[in-house]
């Protein structure tokens, strides 16, 4: 009873003011000014900025929530969701820009639940990674009969197949050493992507994403990584089969999460297809090469999922307002995931924050680093761990803790620089004069070299980092 009367004041607290809103598709101007009137009226939480461009020049818009937007307040973690990277799969597009009118008013009107989340999370929303293709769907309207048109950018590329292949090299690192985070891009990278996969990669570059989704059309489930299978291809196509992460458990309750608070996700039958619990691992699925939730999980810190969310690809508009409802609360509750596990401040003996100091979870064969501002979130179970923090020319520093199902607990590492091994001095026989021989010169390990590091201002994004593997962790692009 105590259960039910705790979900029933949790949605007091969510619907107490419900905002007006208007359920209609909006085409790429709509889109704009839908963003701008937000952030009109909501001026001191929200920021609009663009990540770069589609291939025929439309912005790719996000528009961020937070109670200091522009700026990233330590130990607040950042969280986005991304819309529409197949054009003709509208339903996600539509709900992130409700979600955007709904926290603006929900904030306005003091919603606590709403209050809280937005004071204690940084939001990013892209309602549209493929604009162009979107433009092309709506052309032809809900009712046609092209199922796929629309569906690729305007250079006929499959924008959710056109990341970097990281999947074979983690495979490959498993089985025989090597790296398990942050795996480097080929030198050549941005001349196989697309303007918009490559927009995406610079912008997950360059902030310290933690959670994420990306919102997709064509069935209803949770989708998590891996994506890519594992098993050997056969005359030409990737044999299905559960390829889980190291962080499997995490990723199912995190796709749980949001099925069950989903209006009928969680019942598993959709769309002619049966998904116990309204979720599925990505490649016992089928198998998918070069997609954007495989590529976070390897590149960044970021742990994302794929939420499938229609059986219609575009739906008609009389429909949105049911799966607005539908979708409502897991919206909100996948947001607040990011709260939980551990996180703090990694430090050394003079408080200097430490950049890219790697977190490992014994047991769990999945590395992520702190910031550019020295903290670090690691998603966890509820359970006992022993973490490690380790940073180039520091000693590591190992603790135990035990994670609640609540709050994240607060863990804080101070790391103190490394001792240069010495050589002895060497006596050398005395000279016919008597003198005595000159110990052997020996100098300290060079220093690690130090990067300029800026806070983020509004009008661009953070400077590069050289991290503990000599990858650059962001890079410098203009925000309009």
């Amino acid at each position: 009873m105590s259960g039910l009367l705790s979900v029933s004041f949790h949605l007091i607290l969510l619907f107490k003011f419900v905002a007006p809103v208007t359920f209609r598709h909006h085409r790429y101007d709509d889109l704009v000014r839908t963003l701008y009137r937000v952030h009109n009226e909501c001026p001191y939480i929200t920021r609009v900025y663009s990540i770069g461009r589609s291939v025929k020049g439309r912005h790719l818009y996000v528009l961020e929530f937070s109670d200091y937007p522009g700026i990233h307040e330590p130990l607040e973690p950042e969280v986005k969701y991304v819309g529409n990277m197949h054009g003709n799969e509208a339903l996600g597009r539509e709900l992130l820009l409700q979600l955007a009118e709904f926290l603006c008013e929900e904030f306005r009107n003091g919603n606590q639940r709403i209050v809280r989340l937005l004071e204690g999370t940084r939001v990013h929303i892209l309602p549209s990674m493929n604009p162009d293709g979107y433009e092309v769907a709506a052309a032809q309207g809900a009712d046609s009969s092209g199922y796929l048109v629309g569906r690729n950018n305007a250079n006929g590329v499959d924008l959710n197949r056109n990341f970097p292949d990281l999947n074979t090299y983690i495979y490959y690192n498993e089985k025989h050493g090597g790296p398990n985070h942050h795996l480097p891009l080929p030198d050549n990278w941005k001349s196989q992507v697309e303007p918009e996969t490559q927009a995406v990669i610079q912008w997950i570059r360059s902030f310290n994403f933690v959670l994420s989704a990306n919102l997709h059309g064509g069935a209803v489930v949770a989708n998590y990584p891996y994506d890519r299978s594992l098993e050997h291809r056969v005359r030409g196509f990737r044999r299905t089969a559960n390829t889980p992460t190291p962080d499997d458990k995490l990723f199912q309750k995190l796709a749980k999460v949001y099925s069950y608070a989903h209006g009928w996700m969680h019942q598993g039958w959709n769309c002619g297809d049966y998904f116990p619990d309204g979720i599925t691992n990505g490649a016992s699925w089928y198998s998918l090469s070069k997609g954007m939730q495989d590529f976070n999980y390897l590149h960044t810190n970021c742990f994302e999922i794929t939420l499938e969310l229609s059986c219609d690809k575009f739906p008609r508009q009389e429909e949105l307002q049911r799966e607005w409802l539908g979708n409502r609360e897991a919206l909100i509750q996948f947001l607040e995931q990011v709260h939980q596990g551990i996180k703090g401040m990694v430090r050394d003996e003079n408080y200097n924050n430490l950049v890219e100091a790697v977190i490992s979870v014994s047991g769990i064969n999945h590395d992520i680093t702190s910031g550019d501002r020295g903290d670090y979130f690691r998603l966890l179970l509820p359970g006992t761990y022993t973490v490690t923090a380790t940073a180039p020319g520091f000693d590591p520093e190992t603790v135990t803790v035990t994670v609640g199902p609540g709050e994240p607990k607060l863990v804080n590492f101070h790391l103190r620089r490394s001792i240069p091994q010495i050589a002895p001095l060497r006596r050398v026989p005395n000279s016919g004069h008597g003198g005595r021989g000159r110990p052997s010169k020996c100098s300290p390990r060079s220093a690690r070299k130090e990067m300029e590091m800026t806070q983020p201002q509004s009008p661009c994004l953070r400077s590069t980092v050289l991290g503990p593997h000599g990858r650059k962790a962001c890079s410098h692009f203009p925000i309009t």
